[in-house]
């Protein structure tokens, strides 16, 4: 367990924030701390959709279930966080 710095790009934000995730966090984790920062203040709450995580510019989502140390993304790694369908 160690913090951990990423840049979230969220959907529909247009400012880009720093949020401190911890590296035992699963994917669905780091979207919601993501989240916190920016549904409800600049970005329209969406509850029938799940909240999914990528690599800035990528096309495929990280899995859901896995944790951010078993991945190979990078201390302060801007990452993509989008509205999807459940």
């Amino acid at each position: 367990m160690a913090l951990f710095p990423i840049i979230s790009n969220f959907q529909y934000d247009f400012v880009l924030q720093l949020v401190a995730v911890d590296t035992d966090n699963s994917m669905d984790e780091v979207a919601a701390a993501a989240a916190h920062h920016s549904v409800g203040r600049r970005v329209r709450p969406q509850p029938d959709k799940v909240i999914r995580v990528r690599r800035q510019g990528a096309d495929d989502f990280f899995p859901r279930s896995a944790r951010l140390n078993e991945t190979d993304i990078q201390p302060m790694e801007a990452l993509e966080f989008i509205f999807a369908d459940a």
